[in-house]
């Protein structure tokens, strides 16, 4: 990498950053409000709030770094081109796609990076937060146990939880089972926890007692230090950890065969796969039409708002075309060629603006007057 190319990089580089850490920050605190009920509903700990807003991220990469390359791009180079850098290039015989090149050079990486993001880490970390969002729906805590309330499940078990601590433990337990034979049973104890001890499902509570009606009207009762209750066989949900598309790995997607409804499905999938590969094209994309409305055109004292204007819409367009194209493509399988085409559109007209822009520079340096050296005679 040559002097100049390190220096542009090196200008690139941290507006690019900022802008990535930027929108990740937002992502993240947007992300977390939408989970914030994993908390206030469901009484999970702050462990699993953070870990399932974190397992999303890679999932909204492809949206932040086109973003993040567009804004920082932009602002490196309005304000190279402000402090006459590039014109100083230009004079030293450089073209535009030779200055470019480094900036092209940080879009390919970023490319790169969302491929791989997108074929293996995207399917990896959505299984995760797939799985951590099934558990946490048939966590019998967040989905029978209501804090306060007298909640009874399908099978006749009436339970009532006073206090539910973040950490899991309930206080001031209260449950009765409706037994077939009559002999219900009714529990009261200080605390207590559920754990799961070999696929079951057990409570186990502290400082409580049990009561249940003998035969000919006899009441026993007995009072105890500990009692492990198991009430795997009272809670029962029919739920199944299904994944959908974008939970599922490139070869489930081209070859979905394991299952009747799959196969029913291919559309869907292949749209997945193409989308996959074709979404980090926009990073590139973004980069070519910040530079052409930056250094596209004539030089200007008064800034370039209204080349960078229409840059944005024709990111914008681009990108919500993009996603109007995806969505078609579940339905329609030869439109996913179209998840290729409009990405690359803007790149190929960025590069005809490009050499249009070095063709005109070139005939203005083969038209400018040469100067000539005049003696005098002494």
């Amino acid at each position: 990498m040559r002097t100049l190319d390190r220096y542009i990089f090196r200008q690139l580089i941290l507006p690019v950053g900022g802008a990535v850490a930027a929108l990740t920050a937002i992502a993240l605190l947007s992300q977390s409000l939408t989970q914030f009920d994993l908390i206030v509903e469901r009484g999970q700990n702050a462990w699993t709030f953070i870990k399932i807003t974190l397992l999303s991220m890679p999932q909204l990469a492809g949206l932040i770094f086109p973003i993040a390359l567009f804004v920082g791009t932009l602002v490196a180079l309005t304000r190279m081109q402000g402090e006459h850098e590039f014109t100083a290039a230009y004079a030293s015989g450089m073209s535009l796609t030779r200055v470019a090149y480094p900036i092209l050079r940080i879009a390919i990486y970023f490319t790169l990076i969302s491929l791989l993001v997108n074929l293996f880490i995207q399917p990896l970390t959505n299984r995760a937060m797939r799985q951590e969002l099934f558990n946490v729906k048939n966590d019998l805590i967040s989905s029978l146990v209501k804090e306060g309330d007298f909640s009874t499940s399908e099978t006749g078990l009436t339970i009532y939880v006073q206090k539910i601590d973040q950490n899991g433990l309930l206080r001031q337990i209260f449950i009765r089972t409706d037994e077939p034979d009559g002999k219900d049973q009714t529990f009261a104890a200080r605390e207590g926890r559920i754990k799961k001890i070999n696929g079951s499902s057990i409570l186990i509570m502290r400082n409580g007692s049990n009561q249940q009606l003998a035969g000919k009207g006899v009441l026993d009762h007995l009072t105890w230090d500990e009692y492990s209750f198991d009430i795997t066989s009272y809670f029962t949900s029919d739920d199944y950890l299904q994944y959908k598309e974008g939970d599922r790995y490139m070869r489930e997607l081209i070859f979905p065969i394991r299952y009747d409804y799959e196969k029913s499905a291919w559309q869907k999938y292949y749209a997945e796969a193409n989308a996959r590969i074709a979404n980090p094209l926009y990073n590139l994309a973004f980069v070519m039409l910040a530079i052409v409305s930056v250094l596209g055109g004539r030089f200007s004292r008064n800034g370039y708002a209204r080349r960078i204007a229409i840059a944005a819409a024709a990111a914008a367009g681009t990108r919500i075309f993009g996603v109007v194209v995806e969505t078609a493509s579940a339905s329609a399988w030869i439109i996913n060629i179209l998840q290729y085409v409009v990405p690359l559109i803007p790149v190929f007209i960025s590069l005809r603006l490009i050499r249009k822009h070095d063709g005109r520079t070139t005939g203005l340096k083969a038209n400018a007057p040469q100067s000539q050296s005049i003696l005098r005679p002494l």
